[in-house]
């Protein structure tokens, strides 16, 4: 191994062992007497949340000892990407000690940015994308969209089928499936386990969404990342990586036919109530946003719970984090569309090599062909169907060329004076 692909490695160990304390969703989360005391005052009394004390010292200190390695890497391709992970985790670490507190936002915004980060065109916003996407569904209650699935599969059908997915997927290397009481979500997965929450309801394209999202997306590249033996920071699950990680996830549902109207929704929502938060609103108020596009009060309970876990109840100060859902989904999709244009579909397995982000592609392509980085063993079966893929992304890619406001006008004026055809 050449000497600086030595020292690469070294500060790629040293950092995987600084994220090791870096739990900020564990952190964060809310026993379920939280839940039960806000029912139990009839949702007029703002919850009433206390997080473990963390101490950011150790991490800090193994941050500082390292940096002089960093700066002397001053030049190389990789230093960029090593700067990148240990800034993301010293914003952790300062993250996770003021939990609770208006600090945690300002920390929040530089991990997962806010609703109204730029995204790769320095214009567009997920803030915007999800009032687009929040006035189009409602201009659907015209249409019979026909009635949602039915939630009727429980937790141990769910788990079934996802063992019987991740065997076929990851074989030996599969996780295990649990079925566990006390979960901040419907089902959480990393490498080793797969975790589902014993009193969710599922139907079947949600049991579809998960395997696409958490076992093909989420457990694939910790599988991936585990592997890079030389790289061991592609294994850890950090912030620094959050936005394209959750971008694929969705990206995942949306190639696969799984995403739906409903889970859209979903993912708008939670950008509008992080805003309405940042804005001002309190917990109760942004519960009973949520409590008028939801079918009954325990899910607008989480989708308030989501916004406000870690922050301050009284607005002004919200988790950002479920920005990144919408936010990472555009990112991701307008890096494939721009590889296709640019001819590097070379690119697309990096995508899957470990957690990372996408501006450390061009370094892991160097890294790659230096022999350090390993080419990934588990793709998700949609990304190995290449023919498929590419055809998608190049027609995409060629409309988006195409100016849409004259598309628009064009048929709107063709429209304006017909009827709307009833059911």
């Amino acid at each position: 191994m050449q000497p600086d692909h030595q020292q690469i490695s070294q500060l790629s160990k040293q950092l995987y062992k600084a994220s090791k304390s870096i739990r900020i969703l564990r952190h964060i989360s809310w026993p379920p007497q939280v839940r039960d005391a806000f029912f139990a005052n009839n949702a007029q009394k703002l919850p009433s949340v206390e997080y473990p004390k963390f101490d950011p010292s150790n991490t800090l200190e193994q941050l500082t000892a390292i940096q002089p390695e960093l700066d002397a890497l001053t030049g190389h391709e990789a230093q960029p990407w090593l700067q990148r992970q240990a800034k993301a985790l010293e914003t952790s670490a300062h993250i996770l000690a003021n939990s609770g507190t208006r600090a945690f936002f300002d920390y929040s915004q530089q991990l997962y940015g806010t609703p109204n980060t730029p995204l790769t065109d320095g214009m567009a916003t997920s803030l915007t994308l999800a009032k687009q996407f929040d006035s189009l569904i409602e201009s659907f209650a015209t249409i019979d969209l026909g009635a949602p699935d039915d939630a009727c599969h429980l937790a141990e059908n769910v788990a079934q089928q996802m063992r019987q997915a991740v065997s076929d997927a990851f074989g030996d290397s599969a996780p295990a499936v649990l079925i566990e009481d006390n979960l901040s979500a419907n089902a959480l997965a990393g490498a080793k386990r797969i975790r589902i929450k014993r009193t969710a309801c599922f139907t079947d394209r949600d049991i579809v969404q998960l395997i696409n999202h958490e076992a093909y997306i989420h457990v694939g590249t910790s599988l991936n990342g585990l592997a890079q033996t030389e790289l061991p920071m592609l294994a850890a699950s950090h912030p620094g990586t959050t936005r394209t990680q959750e971008g694929l996830a969705v990206f995942a549902e949306f190639i696969t036919g799984t995403m739906d109207i409903d889970r859209m929704r979903r993912l708008s929502d939670r950008v509008l109530g992080i805003q309405m938060a940042i804005d001002g609103a309190d917990f109760i108020e942004v519960y009973r946003y949520f409590l008028k596009h939801v079918e009954n009060t325990e899910q607008a309970f989480e989708n308030t719970r989501r916004v406000f876990r870690g922050g301050v109840l009284t607005g002004g100060a919200p988790f950002t984090k479920d920005n990144v859902y919408l936010d990472g989904l555009v990112r991701v999709h307008n890096f494939f569309r721009a590889i296709v244009a640019t001819k590097r579909v070379d690119c697309l397995p990096l995508l899957f090599c470990g957690k990372l982000d996408l501006e450390d592609i061009p370094m892991l392509c160097n890294l790659a062909n230096d022999g350090l980085l390993k080419m990934p063993k588990y793709l998700p079966p949609w990304a190995t169907d290449k023919r498929f893929l590419l055809s998608y992304l190049a027609y995409s890619s060629f409309l988006n060329g195409i100016d849409m406001s004259k598309v628009k006008n064009h048929y709107n004026s063709l429209l304006e004076n017909t009827p709307l055809v009833k059911p």
